[in-house]
């Protein structure tokens, strides 16, 4: 190679090595930069903003697919920013910091103001530094103090050291170790908060396409002041887009063709109709008539000086009682064990709309009924028509018309309310072609399951108008539900369940089952230590044999005695009151004073008890229904068979509240509403609920077996209670005194002391002395001699002589008396 050829290969070499280097000192790499680090801010903000409002409705899809997510084109993201959207702000919401993470969006603005202005990066390091000590300290703070909401404030990081500072220092030392921090960190850096520019921005004086031209001089700065007044006069051509917000679609109908009558006297044209269609509102929207929760921080009330004074023993105990203490690790089940039954891609059937609002037209004005407007509500099984007659058409025709029109629309199930309750309309129920299955996991993940500020929240499903109804079970107080056989009472049953496993703490409900058929409520038997009450000597926790439901029934009678007992002592109206006080330790455990969870007793087939034990059942349960509620005693009984020897009128007067599925007949409807309606339900979860005279009617949430079973088996592998809740001793059988005379202390007549003592004063066994001396009827007064000779008192009857007296003195009948009862 020449030497001319070697210097050109030199020089080429060179001339790119200059390239490289002035490349990489190119200042347009840093503005790239920032524009770079300006956009995953903006993309941050964005999706963390986005996940304040569809978190419940992706947590479960993330936390279970993780970042696979991207690669599904199926399933349904809320977030604004799509699945990386998602998956991005469930790491920093639920697995990192919480809401603190917002902030860490600032030292990335502040990163691309530095690259921007190409000003040393001191500030930056700063702002960085404020960002990460702000999160190590409102994280734990959020979880600390909003600890009870299911929205992850705090995050993984901020429950964890909320849990180990909980357990380290209590309550209130670590309140204190927050107050401490938070004024120490304000007083360390008050001075350079105020003196600092760690979060200030001020931009440069050119526009950006002097400042990405090569070669640029380095720009003037201005503060923010400056600019904001610089740019006041310059109209933005980016206009303000507002969301539209969610509400019913409406949309007109035109006229119905109808054929006009023969006769001059033919009615007036018909009017315009109208027809609603209520769309499902998103899961995330809060219910209209509901007021949004308002969180704020836990305040620990101090016990006063005086009820310190009166209970001494406690006075050193400064925490309030934590009755979740001995279970604070237990994790309440998620929704993954659930099926999701909706389907995204159901759509209104505007056909079949069109359709039953003709029929519905043309049947009435056949028995020349006019109506002015009509609109339809859809539900997830069926649609509500609300029409308003003409001036001077009676009510009660329409109501005479309800098999005409079921026989139009070829459907079963028509019902026809005539009034709507609070509403100038008259509603006729269609049940739908393509009936939509509700699921529960649909309707626990709604906001208004998880913000249910309720005692015991029931979720029992969906209305006409697709709304989620959550009942308290405390406010109603008692459930009766009956339906025939197969039309959803045991699913209904395990929904009520499942919302209160979902939503309570083993340590604040106990549950009593009593399954006759022994088949239905079987699963629930692995929470024996968790969430079940049953009486101490009772192999299984589940009560199957009519010998120990009445045991178990009068166990709860006990119970309630002595709840009430400690509302009397404490001074307390309701089990809310004296919870109350008790975790305020204003009631000492020394005197009897005891935490009391919410008990829920749940019968599956009431009516196999009252064929079996009659009287034994009703009593107790009669008692319980109508003294329980105020010391937190629920009854829910289910029965498949509502006749009216089965809900007899002290059931029915003590439960206000009651659900009915589908019935075989106008009677069995009266007997468990009070009305009529539940023979024309449609079956498979279709119900109607009353409480109060007012009837609401539902579609039931459905949850199947196997999601039972796995709920349930995620709770049972958690850590239990160490013993079983047991409810009070109860001994059902009496010894016989007197040997084999069969006699029972409660069989003895109330007067039987004196009248033994009365015949061995006098040594004459006379039933007519017994009459004549205590004032009894005969008829008593011979039960009571019956008594005293199969007791050995007196002797066998020897006709019209007095019998003969086998003890002489006082003495005797008592040491005779003893000895019986020994």
């Amino acid at each position: 190679m020449t030497k001319t050829t070697k210097k050109k290969t030199q020089s080429k070499k060179r001339t790119k090595k200059s390239a490289v280097r002035s490349a990489a000192l190119d200042r347009r790499w840093p503005k790239v930069m920032a524009v770079i680090c300006t956009l995953m801010a903006i993309y941050l903000l964005l999706a963390f903003t986005s996940y304040l409002t569809s978190w419940s409705l992706d947590q479960d899809k993330v936390h279970e697919a993780g970042w696979s997510l991207l690669l599904e084109d199926s399933t349904v993201i809320h977030n604004w920013l799509g699945a990386l959207g998602a998956v991005v702000s469930h790491k920093f919401f639920f697995l990192g910091a919480g809401l603190a993470s917002f902030v860490l969006v600032l030292p990335l603005l502040k990163l691309a103001h530095k690259l921007f202005t190409e000003v040393p990066w001191k500030g930056f390091r700063t702002a960085l530094q404020y960002s990460l000590v702000f999160v190590l300290i409102v994280s734990p703070l959020l979880s600390f103090v909003l600890s009870d909401s299911a929205f992850p404030w705090g995050g993984a990081y901020g429950d964890y050291v909320s849990g180990w500072l909980r357990t380290v220092l209590g309550t209130i030392g670590a309140a204190l170790l927050f107050v401490f921090i938070g004024i120490g960190f304000i007083v360390w850096n008050f001075h350079q908060l105020l003196t600092t520019d760690t979060f200030s921005f001020k931009w440069p004086k050119m526009s950006l396409a002097e400042l990405l031209r090569p070669g640029t001089k380095e720009p003037a700065h201005m503060d923010s002041d400056t600019y904001l007044a610089q740019k006041k006069d310059r109209s933005s051509p980016i206009e303000t887009l507002k969301p539209t917000e969610p509400g019913p679609i409406e949309f007109d109908i035109p006229k119905v063709p109808v054929e006009k009558r023969k006769k001059s006297t033919d009615p007036s044209p018909t009017p315009e109709l109208e027809l609603k269609v209520t769309s499902e509102p998103p899961a995330s929207a809060p219910d209209p008539e509901e007021k949004p929760m308002e969180i704020t921080p836990l305040k620990v009330e101090k016990p006063r000086e005086q009820e310190l004074i009166v209970e001494q023993e406690n006075k050193v105990h400064l925490d309030p009682y934590d009755p979740t203490a001995d279970l604070s690790r237990y994790e309440r089940p998620r929704l993954i064990n659930l099926v999701d039954y909706s389907d995204s891609n159901v759509e209104i059937n505007r056909e079949e709309l069109e359709q039953n609002k003709d029929q519905i037209i043309r049947t009435l004005l056949h028995y020349k009924i006019e109506i002015t407007k009509i609109q339809a509500t859809i539900g997830p099984t069926v649609t509500l028509y609300e029409i308003v007659p003409a001036p001077g058409v009676r009510i009660s025709k329409i109501k005479n018309l309800e098999d005409d029109i079921a026989l139009s629309l070829a459907a079963l199930g028509i019902r026809i309310i005539a009034p709507i309750p609070g509403k100038g309309t008259i509603g006729i129920e269609v049940p739908n072609k393509n009936k939509q299955i509700v699921g529960l996991k649909e309707v626990l993940s709604t906001e208004k399951f998880k913000q249910a500020k309720m005692d015991l929240p029931i979720a029992l499903g969906k209305t006409i108008a697709n709304e989620v109804f959550i009942a308290d079970l405390t406010k109603m107080p008692h459930l009766l539900i009956a339906g025939a056989t197969g039309q959803g009472k045991s699913v209904g049953i395990n929904t009520i369940l499942m919302s209160l496993l979902y939503k309570k703490h083993p340590s604040q409900v106990k549950l009593v089952l009593i399954d006759p058929k022994k088949v239905e409520l079987f699963p629930y038997r692995k929470l024996s230590d968790h969430f079940l009450a049953f009486l101490p000597n009772q192999d299984e926790p589940i009560i199957t044999e009519t010998k120990k439901v009445v045991y178990t029934l009068n166990s709860l009678c006990i119970e309630m005695d002595q709840r009430y007992d400690l509302l009397k002592k404490a001074h307390a109206r309701n089990i809310k009151e004296y919870n109350k006080k008790f975790v305020a330790r204003r009631l000492n455990p020394g005197n009897g004073h005891r935490f009391m969870p919410f008990i829920v007793l749940v019968i599956d087939e009431f009516a196999d008890l009252i064929m079996t034990a009659g009287k034994e059942v009703e009593l107790p349960i009669a008692r319980l229904a109508q003294l329980a509620r105020a010391v937190g005693i629920h009854l829910i009984i289910a029965t498949q068979r509502p006749s009216v020897n089965i809900i007899t009128g002290v059931i029915k007067a003590n439960f206000p509240a009651r659900l009915a599925f589908r019935v075989t007949s106008k009677v069995d409807s009266r007997t468990i509403l009070d009305a009529g309606g539940a023979d024309q339900l449609i079956g498979r979860g279709d119900m109607l609920l009353t409480v109060g005279g007012d009837m609401i009617r539902l579609q039931c949430a459905f949850v199947d077996t196997p999601e039972v079973e796995k709920v349930i088996d995620s709770i049972s592998e958690q850590q239990g209670f160490p013993s079983p809740f047991f409810l009070p001793e109860y001994d059902g059988e009496e010894k016989s005194i007197g040997g084999g005379s069969g006699l029972k202390e409660s069989d003895l007549d109330d007067m039987f002391q004196d009248a033994a003592l009365l015949v061995v004063q006098n040594q004459q066994g006379s039933t007519s002395m017994i009459q004549r001396r205590l004032k009894l009827g005969y008829n008593r007064a011979g039960r009571i001699m019956d008594q005293l000779e199969a007791l050995g008192i007196v002797g066998p009857s020897e006709g019209s002589k007095a019998r003969e007296v086998y003890l002489h003195t006082e003495q005797e009948l008592f040491h005779h008396l003893e000895q019986l009862q020994n």
